[in-house]
């Protein structure tokens, strides 16, 4: 894998930059749609890639590695075969999903033993064995292993954990060079930077990955209960020790606000599950602000999604056929919706790169957060 930074924004540090994978290339700041048991819920690949026009595509080692099994998996000849998705994709470690599992899961320096959420049998997570999945799933990017500590962790326990996750980041780079791609490509391990909101903490992290030779690095553990502005406080102090000469991923955020700031200060990459769960709900993101398709108001509304008359997909539905499916329940609505979201984040992060280009950046995020954030 190989990026190019190709501009930063005057006077600040909002970045453009490109990837390349062995699936194709990725132009930065980058949104990737979350793909957890290897679909982004309700979405055709081919509307995924056409309408929304998205380039890479997250996919969820915890769920894989239980449903379908790596297995099968291996039999299909890897996660892109398996799923006929062409482009770039990369797969979190379960470490998030692990997290989650507070009440049936025991984390020990071994690893972590966890009940599985579909039947309840015990599996455990080890830094060698995470790496191994991976292999056998064969995403472009790989992320190491990690315990994600809540955002109110005491500093205490945020301590310990780091620890215990540098120990684990190195066993997995041990196991990364010890073992080979199963598909003929290159596939890159990003080391995860923790620490919670304590900023020595998270410096010291960001130490610590940084020895690695990865081919990027990615800041987890946030938007976990924390303020927003401790989370844009603990970006700053990571990104200040990170290496500028590879992508940085920010892990799970978030919402188009967060997504515009974090760029603001430096970081390239981004994944969240916020388009496509809250389109389901019926919640729709445009640019002149945030829509809840089930209110009254748009019963009779023939315009298009998207007040500004942007059009995120080729097919132009109304807010009275969108509320109309979703009061009805139909199935479409959620697609239309998901669909839509996903566009919409995948506009915002290339209407941020052209901005950077153009060296506008500064001018245009704080006009375009006012109107992208009103409830309409």
């Amino acid at each position: 894998m190989h990026f190019e930074l190709q501009h930063t924004s005057r006077g600040g540090k909002a970045r453009a930059g490109r990837i390349e994978t062995a699936h194709g290339p990725v132009e930065t700041p980058i949104f990737m749609p979350v793909g957890t048991a290897a679909t982004v819920k309700g979405i055709l690949h081919r509307d995924l890639a056409d309408d929304a026009k998205a380039r890479i595509v997250l996919a969820n080692t915890y769920h894989l590695y239980l449903r379908p099994g790596t297995q099968v998996l291996e039999e299909a000849g890897g996660v892109h075969r398996f799923c006929s998705w062409q482009g770039p994709m990369l797969t979190d470690s379960g470490g998030f999903q692990v997290f989650s599992l507070a009440d049936c899961r025991k984390i020990t320096e071994e690893g972590c033993r966890f009940a599985s959420h579909i039947d309840g049998s015990r599996h455990l997570f080890t830094p060698e064995n995470v790496i191994d999945t991976q292999r056998s799933i064969g995403a472009d990017i790989m992320m190491a292993f990690d315990e994600c500590p809540p955002g109110t962790a005491e500093r205490s326990y945020a301590a310990k954990s780091l620890e215990l996750t540098h120990r684990w980041l190195a066993r997995c780079w041990e196991q990364y060079e010890r073992t080979q791609p199963k598909y003929g490509y290159h596939q890159s391990l990003f080391p995860i930077v923790q620490g919670v909101t304590y900023p020595d903490l998270r410096e010291k992290s960001a130490e610590f990955v940084k020895q690695f030779p990865a081919d990027g690095y990615a800041i987890g553990g946030l938007a976990v209960g924390e303020p927003a502005e401790d989370m844009y406080r603990m970006i700053e102090v990571v990104n200040a020790v990170l290496p500028a000469d590879r992508p940085r991923y920010l892990m799970g955020v978030g919402t188009p606000a967060n997504i515009l700031e974090a760029i603001d200060r430096g970081v390239d990459m981004f994944d969240c599950v916020m388009p496509t769960r809250n389109g389901r709900n019926g919640m729709l993101f445009t640019t002149e602000g945030i829509i809840n398709i089930r209110n009254e108001r748009w019963r009779n509304d023939f315009s298009p999604l998207d007040p500004a008359g942007v059009s995120f997909v080729d097919t132009v539905y109304t807010k009275a056929y969108l509320r109309h499916l979703t009061i009805a329940g139909e199935m479409l609505a959620a697609q239309i919706a998901s669909l839509h979201n996903i566009a919409f984040y995948l506009w915002l992060v290339r209407e941020a790169r052209k901005q950077i280009l153009a060296d506008t950046f500064a001018e245009w995020k704080p006009a375009i957060l006012e109107k992208i954030t009103k409830r309409l």
